[in-house]
C-alpha cells in the first residue's frame, strides 16, 4: 500500500524499474488477505492443505487473524489458486474468470493512446468475464473516480475480499500501463472496517472509509490523459508471474518509502535521524517529510515497521537473547525496545517467541500493525 496528493506532478510520481528497487526485508501481509483468498475453495469443499504446503504457508497459521506471511508466498498462493481451480478469480463469483482473463484484460488495454480509454476498454472487458461486479469511471471538475458496486445481490463469498482484489488488481494494472504510480486520494469501501484495515494505508491509501454504498476510489482527473507507455515486450515481462505478483506492486509504487527503509536497514545498529536519512539521499528533511507524505507514509512509521520486520524475523529464525535483538535494532536499552515491541505485536518478545516455538512455525505470527 498512499496518501492524498497535493498536486497531480506530486500523485503520478516515476516508479523505477522493479530491479532498481529492492524489495522490503521480510515485507508481510495479513492473514485476512490469505482467508479471503481461500474462501472460494474452501466453500466448494476443496482441500486447501497441498496449496498451502505447495506456497510453504504452514496450514495452522489460518486460524490466526493476527498471523501474517511474507509477501511472496502468498503471491505464489494466488497464482497457485487461480491455476488450481482455472478461475481468476478464486471460486468466488457466479461464473468462473477462467485463466488468460487477466492477460487479455492487459492486452484490451495496452494499445490504448491514454489512460481514459485504458480504462474504458478494461470496464467493457470485466463486463464480458465478471458480471457479479461492475466497474464505471467517474468525472466531476479535477476529481476521477474508479466506482466498483455489486450487479446484484451481495456476494455470498468472500465478498470483503472480492473489492479488495480487484481494486488492488485494476490499480496495479494502470499504474503499470502509465509507468507511474496512480496515487488514490481516497477510497471509500462498502463494508465495516475490517480488523486488517490498517494493511489499506500500505496497499491503497491512507484515507480509506467504510460503510459505504459502493466503492469509491478517487484520484486526480488529469492523470487520465497520460498516455500507455508499455508496449508487447513489456507485457510479456510483466505477465511473468502475473497476475499474483501484482499483489508487491504496490509497494514499488512508492519509492522513496522503500529507499528510505533501505538506508535505515543498511545503517543497523545505528539509527539515524530524518535530517540524517535525507542527507544520504540527498534532499532536505522539508522535501524527504514531504515525499513520505505523499506515498502514504512517514520517516517514523517506516522505522517502526522496519524494527519489527528485522525483529520478528530474528525471534523466529535465531536463538539471539532479546537485549542482542534491541541492541542490533539500535535500541538504547532492552526495556525501550520491550515496550516497542509489545505497542507493535500486543505481545512480549519472549513471549513471541515461546508461541513460535510452540507452533513449530518460522513464519511472523501475531502483528497488529501493517508493513509501513
Amino acid at each position: 500500500m498512499s496518501d492524498p496528493e497535493k498536486t497531480a506532478s506530486l500523485a503520478a510520481a516515476p516508479v523505477s524499474p522493479a530491479a532498481a528497487i529492492p524489495a522490503p526485508a521480510r515485507a508481510t501481509v495479513a492473514m485476512a488477505f490469505v482467508q479471503g483468498m481461500l474462501g472460494g475453495m474452501q466453500h466448494a469443499g476443496h482441500d486447501t492443505r497441498p496449496l498451502l504446503e505447495r506456497a510453504h504457508i504452514p496450514t495452522h497459521v489460518l486460524g490466526d487473524p493476527a498471523a501474517r506471511i511474507p509477501v511472496d508466498r502468498y503471491a505464489a498462493l494466488y497464482n497457485l489458486i487461480n491455476h488450481e481451480l482455472d478461475d481468476e478469480g478464486f471460486g468466488l463469483f457466479s461464473v468462473p474468470m477462467r485463466t488468460g482473463s487477466f492477460e487479455f484484460l492487459c492486452r484490451s488495454t495496452i494499445t490504448a493512446p491514454t489512460l481514459s480509454v485504458a480504462i474504458e476498454r478494461g470496464i467493457r472487458f470485466l463486463r464480458l468475464v465478471l458480471p457479479d461486479l461492475s466497474v464505471r469511471l467517474n468525472t466531476h471538475r479535477d476529481q476521477a473516480c474508479l466506482c466498483i458496486a455489486e450487479t446484484g445481490a451481495p456476494l455470498a463469498i468472500g465478498r470483503v475480499f472480492a473489492f479488495e482484489w480487484l481494486l488492488r488488481l485494476l490499480h496495479g494494472l494502470f499504474s503499470w500501463l502509465v509507468g507511474r504510480g496512480i496515487v488514490l486520494d481516497a477510497v471509500a469501501f462498502p463494508y465495516p472496517r475490517p480488523e486488517h484495515a490498517d494493511d489499506y494505508a500500505l496497499i491503497y491509501t491512507a484515507r480509506s472509509t467504510f460503510g459505504a454504498e459502493t466503492l469509491a476510489a478517487t484520484f486526480a482527473a488529469n492523470l487520465l490523459d497520460l498516455p500507455i507507455r508499455r508496449d508487447e515486450a513489456a507485457l510479456q515481462t510483466f505477465l511473468d508471474g502475473a497476475p499474483g505478483k501484482l499483489t508487491t506492486l504496490y509497494r514499488r509504487d512508492r519509492e522513496m518509502v522503500l529507499r528510505v527503509r533501505k538506508t535505515l536497514r543498511d545503517a543497523l545498529p545505528a539509527s539515524m535521524s530524518l535530517a540524517e536519512v535525507a542527507r544520504t539521499l540527498h534532499l532536505s528533511a522539508r522535501t524527504l517529510h514531504r515525499r513520505l507524505e505523499d506515498e502514504g507514509s512517514s520517516f517514523q512509521a517506516i522505522k517502526d515497521g522496519l524494527r519489527r520486520d528485522v525483529a520478528i524475523n530474528s525471534l523466529a529464525k535465531s536463538r539471539q537473547a532479546v537485549a542482542e535483538i534491541a541492541a542490533d535494532l539500535g535500541f538504547a536499552d532492552p526495556a525501550a525496545f520491550y515496550r516497542a515491541f509489545v505497542r507493535w505485536t500486543g505481545v512480549a518478545p519472549a513471549h513471541y517467541r515461546k508461541r513460535l516455538q510452540a507452533a513449530g512455525s518460522d513464519e511472523p505470527r501475531p502483528t497488529r500493525a501493517a508493513a509501513r
